[in-house]
């Protein structure tokens, strides 16, 4: 098994994809990587390491995307940019999943032109993952890929990402739903009535509608929605997560009292802080190309880089986009068999 890596995309490129790689080869030992980057610069922080090198390959580019540029032109003008390189290794079977931690807009208009999106999909989708208060992860299918979608959209989100919890996070038979203004069924817009109808249809263990202030509260494994709402979703979740862990952090220094109370409490807000930490859980998959495109955090440090690599790896054992292939055949035909039902 080939992982790629875009050896300098993110913010601490290319020192954390270095050490990640490293530690990466050191621990899993059925994977080979290509590092696409400048060849000097990698070479230099490769040798600060000891690792099998016949596990490791470089190769080098001239150029990098920078997350200031824009998402469709940098994959076309930057052709020999790491991350365009790398792209291209999946795209020719020469790697078998690609992990980047550079510009998100970039990778996704790259998994779509470069890779290419699997027949009969319409729209790939983005699935970061949310932690919730059980210790788990719930999959946000979209994240912000597709910012207008159709039912038949969210029919496929649903479906690929029921596929990816299962190959790649161990789930067995992962909840589904819906985000809504409310659980209640005939809630929402037409998006949303629509689908729900059409999910009920389906073999997945859909559980209707959830609100958003369920998200966290291991209410489902995965939720369904489009990259709008998905987006405006998890950036909420981020935020709100972020300020109250510096509002803890401020109370708990605000006075001796506190000082001291906080000493009591440190290994537990650690675990806290470790739990919320999104380097324990890689990156978010793009669902829906001909091969693995996993989009680690942009300020990703080598633990991150590490376990994205590990979901890259799980995903291609998992043989996640033959088993998508498989439900897009068996949805299309049914699809076509209600339309000539239809007709008649």
């Amino acid at each position: 098994m080939r992982i790629a890596l875009d050896g300098m995309g993110g913010d601490n490129a290319p020192i954390s994809n270095v050490k990640g790689a490293v530690d990466a080869i050191n621990e899993y030992k059925n994977v080979e990587i290509i590092v696409t980057g400048d060849k000097e610069t990698l070479e230099n922080e490769f040798a600060k390491y000891n690792f099998d090198k016949s596990r490791l390959e470089i190769i080098h580019t001239t150029e990098v995307v920078r997350n200031e540029d824009k998402p469709v032109k940098a994959i076309r003008s930057k052709k020999d940019s790491s991350m365009v390189v790398a792209l291209k290794l999946v795209k020719d079977g020469q790697a078998d999943a690609i992990v980047s931690a550079g510009n998100t807009g970039a990778l996704l208009a790259g998994g779509l032109f470069v890779v290419g999106r699997i027949k009969g999909i319409d729209r790939p989708c983005l699935c970061p993952t949310i932690p919730n208060i059980n210790k788990g992860m719930t999959i946000l299918a979209d994240g912000g890929a597709n910012a207008d979608c159709k039912p038949r959209n969210l029919i496929e989100f649903a479906a690929m990402s029921n596929i990816y919890a299962k190959k790649v996070l161990d789930i067995e038979n992962p909840r589904v739903a819906l985000a809504n203004v409310g659980a209640e069924e005939g809630k929402g817009n037409d998006l949303v009535k629509k689908s729900y109808e059409e999910l009920k249809t389906l073999n997945l263990n859909f559980i209707g509608n959830v609100e958003a202030r369920d998200v966290i509260n291991d209410a489902t494994d995965i939720i369904v929605c489009d990259g709008f709402t998905g987006n405006i979703l998890l950036k909420s979740v981020e935020g709100v997560a972020l300020s109250v862990m510096k509002l803890i952090k401020e109370t708990l220094m605000s006075s001796t009292k506190s000082k001291i109370g906080a000493l009591l409490i440190k290994d537990d807000m650690r675990k806290l802080k470790d739990f919320m930490d999104y380097s324990e859980y890689g990156g978010a998959p793009l669902l829906g190309v001909k091969g693995g495109v996993i989009k680690a955090h942009g300020s990703s440090d080598s633990k991150a880089i590490k376990n994205a690599i590990r979901q890259a790896i799980k995903f291609t054992e998992g043989n996640v986009v033959e088993d998508i292939k498989c439900f897009i055949d068996e949805y299309s035909k049914k699809e076509e068999e209600k339309a000539n039902g239809d007709e008649e």
